[in-house]
């Protein structure tokens, strides 16, 4: 049994599909068998069911593929740690977040953390869902991500930064713009602009709202809360939104920003796979971007 025996193993069970797997490693779909087979032969077990769409871990497969992943996860982390040690100041951060919140949460920190450390890359991964993020950290290729706060996932580590209460946004010629705050009962009726079905934020906004999960007054949807903000400026229908650090109203004179206190805030922060096994840059990074956190 070797190393990569196992790495090909977990890869096929993540991708149900040899071919896939042998695509991705640039190697022949036989040499992929020949990887399983040489496991099954050692253990004595079938590992990998095969049928008509792909392949499917057996019971024993389940737990080799348990074991397995999270091993090479920890695994490929030492290397990184290792080539870090090695490479001193230098190397790279690979943070994977929403296509906005560099803008929002990270503009500041990421200027300061250049200065002290001109020779670190770091690398942005732009994914549409926190659910993907804990996929990128999973398959280890992200050291960060930042994430709304939701249940816990098996193997990632979640720290809260930020709490950001919820607004409604609406044109300025819209009938509450003149208003100071606004109770959740009063949204319904309003034309919302909602965020994809698999977003954090808006699963988040549903359980509050308890919407259906079918809303028939929802007409626009957006991938990002500055689309949705852009989309009620242009009075073209009403968001309900976290009120975001970065955001500037000055910017923004055709929209305005209702207070919503009744729904609870939204809880923003870093995901890892484990904190005190990355990179000193990596960890450096993460807390340079809670330090520059407004109040």
């Amino acid at each position: 049994m070797t190393l990569d025996d196992l790495r090909v193993f977990v890869a096929a069970c993540e991708a149900g599909n040899l071919s896939a797997v042998a695509r991705d490693l640039q190697r022949t779909q036989s040499a992929i068998s020949q990887h399983v087979r040489r496991l099954e032969a050692e253990l004595g077990l079938t590992l990998l069911e095969r049928q008509s769409r792909g392949v499917v871990p057996t019971q024993a497969g389940r737990i080799l593929h348990r074991a397995a992943a999270q091993g090479i996860g920890q695994l490929d982390q030492a290397l990184r740690r290792l080539r870090d040690l090695r490479e001193g100041e230098s190397g790279t951060v690979r943070i994977t977040t929403g296509a906005t919140t560099v803008r929002h949460f990270m503009a500041d920190a990421v200027v300061a953390f250049r200065r002290r450390h001109p020779d670190v890359h770091l690398e942005f991964r732009t994914e549409t869902s926190s659910r993907s993020c804990f996929d990128a950290l999973a398959a280890n290729e992200a050291d960060l991500g930042w994430i709304t706060i939701s249940t816990p996932v098996r193997g990632i580590e979640q720290r809260p930064v930020l709490e950001l209460p919820w607004v409604l946004a609406v044109h300025v010629n819209h009938p509450l713009a003149r208003r100071e705050a606004i109770d959740p009962g009063e949204l319904s009726g309003l034309q919302p602009i909602r965020l994809p079905e698999n977003s954090a934020g808006r699963a988040h906004l549903d359980g509050q709202l308890a919407h259906p999960a079918t809303e028939p007054n929802a007409t626009t949807s957006v991938a990002d809360w500055d689309t949705a903000m852009l989309l009620a400026g242009l009075d073209a229908g009403t968001a309900v939104v976290p009120a975001l650090p970065g955001w500037q109203a000055t910017e923004h004179p055709s929209l305005r920003l209702i207070p919503i206190p009744g729904l609870p805030p939204l809880a923003v922060g870093w995901a890892v796979r484990q904190w005190d096994a990355l990179s000193r840059p990596a960890l450096e990074f993460a807390e340079t971007v809670v330090a520059h956190q407004r109040p």
